[in-house]
């Protein structure tokens, strides 16, 4: 049987491979989606004070930092069993929807766009950011970065820094907002609001009227039948700081709601033995293999599946990008994962609109900011809709609130099976007799990023053997502790 390998996977955050076996006849046989490499933040956690851990876990990955930060401050909330002041939970929500927006741009212009702008089959030597921006124009390119930057600097003010913030801690924020901050992120607002209305252009000018790119989105070489996952309100309007998870089978039907700790009761996770990634699915429906369709227990996560799960958004010019949608899509779900990319460019405008509302509001600079903390509980889980999807930070302590186990479940993780069910469906689409090129590989790597993969926030925790080996020093710098193997 003849292996064909992608290795490195690219224009994705961390580092894995693509293995596709071809049969006697050089058709595909099966292919594989490998995760390569570990980090092991599930363990070493453990023995530090639950309010340093945000501070820690944004680490996990520079892309995601601020997801994390946000999931694991929500979890120490519960710990000491408080809730922050509305001053803080609106700061909190307002650093979220200003990496919403960082994060967004990012996934689009520098992963997703090169492959429709340059083309799917264009060499790789010019299929990537830099030429991006000469066919968009330079002038184009220095408005994105810039307006990026906007909410990068948003971040800065509200967190203490630009990249691992610094300024939550448990049951609020320790930094509060003056008005000439509030009037300095109002400002840069209208760059983020005007950066999600020219990226719903740029996908509406290069694919949306692109019949070629049409049959791609809405083909059925990019379709994987799930389940989905994702956070509304009461209204069934989508949600990412926080609100009610939802869950819908393959044809749309709700089967599931949870919030913190009732995650348990639907979700199961699974090791595999060629995957440093853990393989999630509903405990419910119980383990399936990796197969899509109406009888999975698969479920994916992420702008797809929040599309799927809600009933649009609570912000105008998003809304009316949504109903788009839902004009041009076929009705119920929508397994193509292509749409992937539009649903993140309405969801751009959406956070950016969010940003816009919550610095209008002049309370946000009021200066209660933090509820006194109780006793420690022991226990805490905080969920997010992060930008690649659901993200859980399930946290034991003892009654010091030192962290004695965790558990976080990522987007990417949630994801496994539907990248694994993409890949494989593309190869096997794509690749006939033996004949693969340059060009034919890219449109089967073309099936994973829809889901926009983060690895480094995948991986925490390997079962089994690993050659990595973590002193722990106590205050004199002696050895304490060597963790190995786990």
């Amino acid at each position: 049987m003849k292996r064909i390998e992608i290795n490195p996977m690219t224009r994705l955050e961390g580092h894995g491979k693509i293995s596709i076996f071809l049969n006697d006849e050089g058709n595909v046989d099966n292919a594989f989606f490998q995760t390569v490499e570990l980090r092991g933040y599930e363990r070493f956690l453990r023995g530090m004070p639950i309010e340093e851990v945000p501070r820690t876990v944004s680490t996990i990955c520079g892309v995601c930092r601020g997801v994390h930060y946000t999931a694991s401050v929500k979890a120490a909330d519960a710990v000491y069993n408080v809730a922050p002041t509305p001053t803080a939970r609106k700061i909190r929500e307002l650093f979220l929807n200003a990496h919403y927006v960082e994060d967004h741009c990012a996934i689009l212009y520098a992963l997703g766009f090169p492959d429709f702008v340059v083309g799917p089959t264009a060499s790789p030597a010019v299929r990537n950011l830099i030429g991006l921006i000469e066919i968009v124009g330079e002038q184009t390119g220095r408005a994105v970065l810039k307006k990026r930057r906007s909410a990068v600097r948003i971040m800065e003010i509200l967190g203490g820094r630009p990249l691992h913030a610094v300024a939550a801690v448990p049951g609020g924020w320790s930094k509060r907002i003056s008005e000439e901050e509030r009037q300095e992120i109002l400002e840069l607002s209208r760059d983020l609001v005007e950066l999600g209305q020219m990226t719903l252009q740029v996908f509406e000018d290069v694919v949306l009227k692109n019949k070629q790119f049409m049959e791609l989105v809405l083909g059925d070489m990019y379709k994987v039948v799930c389940n989905y996952v994702g956070t509304v309100d009461e209204q069934d309007k989508l949600q990412y700081y926080d609100g009610i998870h939802k869950i819908v089978d393959p044809a749309g039907k709700e089967i599931g709601r949870f919030q913190g700790k009732e995650y348990l009761d639907y979700i199961a996770e699974r090791v595999l033995p060629w995957s440093y990634q853990k393989m999630p699915y509903l405990k419910k429906a119980g383990w399936q293999d990796i197969a899509d369709g109406d009888n999975t227990s698969l479920y994916c996560v992420g702008p797809l599946a929040r599309y799927n799960i809600g009933s649009g958004f609570d912000t105008p010019l998003a809304q009316e990008a949504y109903e788009k949608m839902k004009e041009t899509l076929p009705p119920g779900p929508v397994h193509n994962i292509m749409v992937y990319h539009w649903a993140r460019a309405v969801e751009l405008l959406n956070a950016a609109e969010k940003v816009r509302q919550l610095t209008e509001d002049e309370s946000i600079t009021a200066p209660d900011i933090r509820t006194p903390l109780g006793e420690a509980v022991g226990e805490g889980v905080g969920i997010i809709e992060a930008v690649r999807g659901l993200l859980i930070h399930h946290y034991k302590t003892d009654s010091r609130g030192i962290v004695e186990d965790c558990n976080l479940i990522v987007a990417t993780t949630h994801n496994k099976g539907p990248i694994n069910v993409a890949i494989r469906r593309a190869a096997d689409h794509f690749i006939k007799d033996g004949k693969v090129d340059e060009g034919i590989l890219n449109m089967v790597e073309m099936a994973y990023r829809p889901y926009d993969l983060c690895l480094a926030c995948a991986t925490h925790a390997l079962p089994g053997r690993s050659p990595l080996q973590i002193n722990i020093y106590d205050a004199q710098g002696k050895i304490y502790e060597t963790m190995q193997n786990f």
